[in-house]
């Protein structure tokens, strides 16, 4: 081994004092604990100039809130500080390296000017967070430090080890799916379903804001990217598994299979015959709803199970087709869908995307693509390639295409344009809904 890079969720941060020690538990990535400090920013700074700024458009998510809601509750550990890390840096610091970062991560804090590529004073000034608590920044795929000799010692690697800047998991999973020019995004099928688009130029337009589209720095250098995203990916699809899958959690037990493939292999590449609205945790892109609730419409006393759960797949991706349209009407391009994640294993799924979409879906051969990704940092890292475009081009493969069906498709654009009214139909009942569950919660 001659390098490690790391792929992290976005937004989390760790505590650290000066001797490298944990201080408290790390906020995760979408804790909404922040919404004070989100509707401080909005009333006494504005949204659009944020926006403008850092390509983030406000949310609870993001570090900065986190680091503000620390500096209010936990003032005796916050003043203990030294520095805040996302997860993957705090790796690569217990590996041995300084407190780093790189662009990307970066970007996620909420803290990060795009176009100067370094830390905004303002924005630091108006939160009240000193510079130094956060880490230096670097671009994707630089050396940083060689592996502390005790930790080789400890994991069985050679103390020669370099330490190289890695990349939030998104854009990680885009380089590792070969996403190093525009028209192509990486559609990612995992606990939160989420398509990554690359671009030449950052896109910072108003249907940009308003769709809640994030714009930030590719790991591969000169691009950059946004992410759309459904929070109740994969995890929709657990839910299932857990509340009504039974039979098919004893089959797995029974015959050595994994539930989730029985579960496919029964779905079909044509519309269930109900509508599925999956915000069954918040809403993710284009409608940013904290409060937003899900919707299972069409049922009868004929819907079976199966109809169910064939629904559950044909939301989820309703949900993405949506985000696709409103990012094409922001100006990001995206012609061709990479999947991967364990959803891409489906052959089935993989289908019903392409006739949804209406766009090609190719699966990869390598489906666990933010660790991949991750890979190609480090060995660019070290010199292992001239460029991670052309070893992207030269490692990445494409496993099958799968065309959109003229059929299927036409079939899923009838049910497609029901499902766009069904958010703004529902929206208000969801959040009375919403209102009533957090004054008196289910048993």
């Amino acid at each position: 081994m001659r390098a490690v890079s790391t792929s992290s969720q976005g937004e989390a941060v760790v505590p650290l004092d000066a001797r490298g020690r944990v201080l408290g538990p790390a906020i995760v990535s979408f804790d909404g604990r922040t919404t004070a400090q989100r509707d401080e920013w909005a009333e006494s700074y504005g949204a659009e100039r944020l926006f403008q700024i850092t390509g983030m458009p406000l949310h609870t998510m993001y570090s900065l809130l986190k680091i503000q809601w620390l500096r209010a509750h936990t003032p005796e550990m916050y003043r203990q500080v030294a520095v805040f890390l996302p997860f993957g840096d705090f790796v690569l610091r217990r590996l041995g390296a300084p407190s780093v970062t790189d662009e990307s991560m970066a970007a996620r804090t909420m803290a990060f000017d795009l176009s100067a590529r370094r830390w905004s004073s303002e924005l630091l000034d108006h939160a009240e967070v000193e510079e130094t608590l956060l880490p230096a920044i670097h671009p994707s795929g630089v050396v940083v430090g060689t592996i502390d000799a005790a930790v080789a010692r400890d994991l069985g690697l050679p103390p020669t080890v370099r330490l190289v800047t890695g990349a939030h998991d998104q854009p990680a999973g885009a380089l590792g799916a070969g996403i190093t020019t525009h028209g192509l995004a990486m559609d990612a099928t995992g606990t939160v379903e989420c398509v990554c688009p690359a671009f030449a130029e950052p896109i910072l337009s108003p249907e940009m804001l308003a769709g809640n589209y994030c714009c930030y720095p590719h790991a591969a250098p000169g691009l950059y990217v946004t992410i759309a995203f459904n929070f109740t990916g994969g995890a929709l699809l657990r839910w299932y598994r857990d509340q009504f899958g039974r039979m098919e959690v004893e089959e797995a037990a029974l015959t050595g299979l994994d539930t989730y493939d029985i579960l496919m292999a029964r779905a079909t590449s044509r519309p269930s015959g109900v509508l599925v609205l999956p915000h069954f945790t918040v809403a993710g892109t284009p409608w940013f709803d904290t409060d937003a609730r899900g919707a299972i419409v069409g049922l009868t006393l004929a819907t079976t199970r199966q109809e169910v759960f064939q629904g559950l797949l044909d939301g989820i991706t309703f949900e993405m087709r949506l985000n696709l349209d409103r990012l094409e009407a922001a100006g990001v391009a995206i012609h061709t869908l990479r999947a991967v994640g364990g959803g891409a294993r489906s052959r089935t799924l993989a289908q019903i995307k392409a006739n949804v979409f209406r766009r090609p879906v190719q699966t990869m051969q390598m489906s666990e693509a933010p660790c991949f990704g991750a890979a190609l940092l480090a060995g660019q890292g070290v010199g292992a390639w001239t460029s991670l475009a052309e070893a992207a081009q030269a490692l990445v493969r494409v496993e099958a295409t799968y065309e959109p069906n003229p059929t299927e498709a036409a079939a899923y654009e009838e049910w497609y344009s029901l499902y766009q009214r069904l958010y703004p139909a529902f929206c208000d009942l969801s959040h009375q809904i919403a209102a009533l569950q957090q004054r008196s919660p289910p048993p």
